[in-house]
């Protein structure tokens, strides 16, 4: 039987899609975002291994709480590193009638195969899928990943495409990615597609600055303080609403 590298679970989560949802963090990530508050989930060394089912059962037992618009959510790490259990596991959780949502990055996406095809597998049994715009430019998304973001502007294409429903998440980071510019760039990016639900902005925190130094890494935004309410406002005027392209 096939088993995830899970990092850990939260029972009672209420800001990862509808409703309230049980979380799933899984095992491994190859970006490396400078904001990142989860680097202990990069490592794909084996963490916490579990079967879908144990993690299903264990989701259930907060059934009740869900309403009818909760479900589980799987993030991470990049969930998209375990494909082959991660449709396995909404295949499943679709068997039980448990709705199913997506919080990715998107950089593993590449339309060859044998990805791809997995890729369409598991969106028949995904309902909905967070996905991180961390910065529009692909030089400046470099610098702040260690990756470009060509693949991931393309997979949104792509669920748009399939009419896939999307919500949009964007870290707001003094200095890094609260340009005007970059943000009219990526509402102007967004106007090209049919299926996003909702845009969320994020304000940068360093609250897990701890787990860089834990794990002997420099952080480099030791310095940068949270964005004022002023520029969340801003960022969210130019982000969430059509009219500001």
């Amino acid at each position: 039987m096939r088993e995830g590298n899970i990092h850990s679970v939260e029972t009672f989560g209420s800001v990862d899609g509808p409703g309230v949802r049980f979380l799933i963090f899984m095992q491994g990530c190859r970006m490396r975002c400078r904001y990142c508050h989860n680097a202990d989930t990069w490592s794909t060394e084996r963490n916490l291994p579990m079967t879908a089912d144990a993690l299903l059962n264990r989701a259930e037992r907060y059934r009740a709480y869900w309403g009818d618009e909760g479900g589980i959510t799987v993030s991470g790490g990049e969930p998209l590193l375990q494909l082959e259990f991660l449709i396995e596991l909404f295949q499943k959780a679709k068997a039980r009638g448990i709705g199913t949502c997506l919080d990715t990055a998107g950089q593993p996406f590449t339309r060859e195969e044998p990805f791809f095809s997995r890729f369409c597998e598991l969106l028949r049994v995904t309902d909905l899928l967070l996905v991180d715009i961390k910065h529009i430019d692909s030089g400046a998304h470099r610098r702040l990943t260690g990756h470009g973001n060509e693949n991931i502007l393309d997979m949104l294409r792509f669920l748009s495409d399939e009419g896939k429903p999307v919500w949009i998440r964007h870290v707001l980071v003094p200095g890094v990615t609260d340009s005007d510019d970059a943000l009219k760039k990526t509402r102007a990016f967004l106007d090209t597609l049919r299926n996003v639900e909702r845009v969320e902005v994020l304000p940068y925190h360093s609250l897990g600055a701890y787990k860089w130094k834990e794990l002997g890494l420099g952080y480099t935004l030791e310095h940068t303080q949270p964005p004022t309410a002023e520029r969340v406002k801003n960022a969210e005027t130019i982000l969430c609403t059509e009219e500001s392209r």
